[in-house]
């Protein structure tokens, strides 16, 4: 991802996020540090951690990323529910490999039109 002058973006502090998309943006922008061989199982791992710890501090921030959240919900849709109720990140790295793509690079691609059509 590069910023409007084309410049990249360095990555930022996680006192500096302010919320889980922050964060995924900081995963577009290292990979290799959140993933290993692309899988996008260990940032869904991730995200079900920030999500235990939102609960537990009685706060918000995952919801999108939680097994029945808005982001489960649209990527159902997406796949005409050809994944059941698998979890998101399994439905990902099946349509990748379906697809020969790598899972993390079909997560960003899925995430942003996820986020232009619910932006809407």
């Amino acid at each position: 991802m590069t910023a409007p002058e084309g410049k990249r973006r360095a990555p930022r502090p996680l006192h500096e996020m302010r919320d889980v998309y922050d964060f995924l943006e900081d995963v577009r922008l290292r990979p290799g540090l959140y993933a290993f061989q692309s899988s996008i199982l260990h940032p869904q791992s991730i995200l079900f951690g920030f999500k235990v710890a939102v609960e537990i501090h009685g706060t918000t921030g995952a919801a999108p990323f939680d097994a029945d959240g808005a982001f489960t919900e649209w990527l159902r849709h997406q796949s005409n529910g050809q994944y059941g109720s698998l979890i998101w990140g399994h439905a990902i790295e099946l349509e990748a490999k379906d697809r020969g793509v790598p899972p993390m690079d079909l997560f960003f691609e899925l995430l942003d039109k996820f986020r232009a059509e619910t932006a809407r």
